[in-house]
């Protein structure tokens, strides 16, 4: 009778059964496998890569994109005629996935730097694909409804790229070690070769990325312009009901050096303050005139107008999350708000001693004064009490008249246009939306003495880039929170940033080298101490150490011919 000692002892090892577990719902120890993972897990695996990374990059655009959730809002109302928040239930729903994703990418790398198999839990394989058909769908959306805002990710990178250079150099370093470990650990030479050779290019693109990162706030700080003036958008639109004389006032609280309005004529030719073609969103025309809350709302006269709540609505949608913060006194005044005209906001800003800059929009064809909106509005601006070089004029309609007529207003213009042909139509400021403000541009405008005003900024990360790029002036939603900007939020130098750099790339080269030197160091000393014994109470296939089924075997067979095996014979 030949009795053996136990080939396999098994250890307790809680973290490891709770990874196994929470991945692939193998709770049980006998459930655990050395082999190699199956392709269709690799396969599984891969899908869940996809996923992290896309929902990175949905969650990045997102982030950057705060900036302009009103627009898209504005954009949803548009299409649906319904006022809703649209960014909360992606926000909610993103931010879920990316948990979700980024926890099981843990759960992969740890079991792979530990040599088990990856055999993820079908529930999970579910929800991992169910969000990525989702955020397919949710990137294909956005280019069709929302294409535009894609060129926010380009120039937000402008600013935040030299610290996600920092943090991805510092991820794939880190990951030097779960590649370490499988390179020193496949049997196979050529895999082998394919991973190192991937993980060090990948290495060598972002260790040279900072060659390609140009960002305005790597300058010296004494070529740094002087502070943004900021205009109110619509006044203060998140304080208050927009393009209401409360709006304006709030505006100016916030030091605004301008104010900024969207223009319609009345049905009768009063010029008055409007940004949606209807007035459905922002009136309660529904109420007062049933049936024609989808008219245009240059259709209706002053009187009618005039008769209409401009901030009920601002309390019951509350599109901006303010209104709890709102004190008892504004909300009452809110609830009191008419729809403002172009001449009480003249006298507001003349009083106050500010710029007004307008959009003016022109009645449709039917219209009674398709013809004379332009007449209409000069005879507002030469009626009141501002200075006409108080007053930018934006439309591009019948501008060499406007000219004649009142030659001291200030002409601008919101098309990019070559600074001689700029000059010869006078235009003196340029109203660009922010895609469009390239810092080589603003410098070649300001050469010329043609100021550039840049919209919609709202988020300081945008101003802090504005403000570097060189702008004179940026439009705002929310002149409150840019009036706590003093400074740009980072600005350094170029021989800073490229200390910064070289350091960074040195400390990782020393890591990964580190990280390599010790995995193969740990493997060698493994196969040195298996190769002196093969005693049975030294051999134990942990969970921990991933052993190739090869060498087990190998082992086995030596142990059992070996002379340490105990053979016990009974005699008869």
């Amino acid at each position: 009778m030949v009795k053996h000692q136990p080939l396999q002892v098994y250890e307790r090892q809680l973290c490891l059964s709770c990874l196994t577990g929470i991945y692939g719902c193998r709770w049980k120890r006998y459930q655990r496998s050395h082999d190699d993972s199956s392709k269709w897990e690799c396969s599984w695996f891969f899908l869940l890569c996809c996923s992290f990374l896309l929902l990175l990059v949905w969650s990045y655009f997102w982030l950057e994109a705060r900036n302009d959730y009103n627009e898209f809002n504005w954009l949803l109302y548009n299409r649906s005629a319904v006022w809703k928040d649209g960014t909360v239930p992606i926000l909610t729903t993103t931010l879920t996935g990316f948990t979700y994703t980024a926890f099981l990418m843990i759960l992969a790398l740890c079991h792979i730097a530990l040599g088990q198999q990856l055999n993820l839990y079908w529930i999970h394989k579910i929800v991992v694909l169910a969000i990525l058909l989702t955020t397919i769908t949710g990137v294909v959306s956005i280019d069709n409804f929302w294409q535009d805002e894609w060129d926010i990710v380009v120039i937000s990178l402008q600013f935040t790229g030299p610290f996600l250079h920092i943090g991805a150099l510092a991820a794939v370093t880190a990951l030097g070690w779960v590649i370490a470990s499988q390179v020193v650990r496949v049997e196979r030479s050529r895999l082998q070769v394919v991973m190192l050779v991937i993980y060090v290019s990948v290495l060598l693109v972002l260790y040279l990325v900072p060659l390609c990162i140009s960002s305005p706030c790597i300058m010296d700080l004494s070529k740094l312009g002087p502070r943004p003036a900021v205009i109110g958008r619509r006044g203060a639109p998140m304080l208050a009901p927009e393009h209401t004389i409360m709006s304006f006032s709030k505006a100016l609280q916030q030091k605004v050096t301008a104010l900024e309005a969207d223009v319609t004529i009345s049905l009768d030719g009063v010029p008055f303050l409007m940004r949606d073609r209807t007035l459905r969103r922002t009136t309660n025309v529904d109420k007062l005139f049933p049936g024609r809350q989808d008219h245009d709302a240059s259709f209706f006269n002053w009187t009618e107008i005039r008769s209409l709540n401009a901030g009920l609505w601002f309390l019951r949608d509350d599109p901006y999350w303010t209104v709890q913060y709102m004190s008892e006194k504004d909300r009452n005044r809110t609830a009191n708000q008419t729809v403002c005209s172009l001449a009480e906001l003249l006298r507001l800003a003349a009083r106050t001693n500010r710029s007004v800059i307008f959009s003016l929009r022109r009645p449709p064809p039917q219209h009674p004064r398709h013809q004379l909106w332009v007449s209409d509005a000069l005879k507002v601006i030469q009626r009141s009490s501002i200075l006409p070089e108080q007053v930018m004029w934006t439309p591009d309609w019948y501008r060499k008249k406007v000219r004649a007529a009142v030659p001291l207003l200030q002409q601008t213009s919101d098309e990019k246009l070559p600074v001689a042909e700029l000059k010869e139509r006078g235009i003196s400021t340029l109203t660009l939306h922010y895609s469009q403000a390239r810092a080589q541009d603003i410098r070649q405008f300001s050469g010329s003495n043609v100021s550039v005003n840049v919209y919609p900024v709202n988020e300081p990360w945008l101003y802090s880039l504005m403000w570097c790029s060189g702008v004179q002036s940026v439009s705002s939603d929310a002149p409150h929170i840019l009036k706590k900007v003093p400074n740009p939020i980072w600005i350094m130098s170029a021989d800073e940033y490229g200390l910064i750099w070289i350091t960074s790339d040195l400390i990782s080269v020393a890591i990964v080298i580190g990280i390599f030197i010790f995995q193969n160091y740990h493997l060698i000393r493994w196969k040195m101490s298996g190769m002196r014994s093969y005693n049975p109470e030294q051999i134990m296939l942990s969970a921990v150490v991933r052993r190739p089924s090869r060498d087990v075997n190998l082992m086995k067979e030596k142990l059992i011919f070996s002379g340490e095996t105990r053979v016990e014979i009974k005699p008869g």
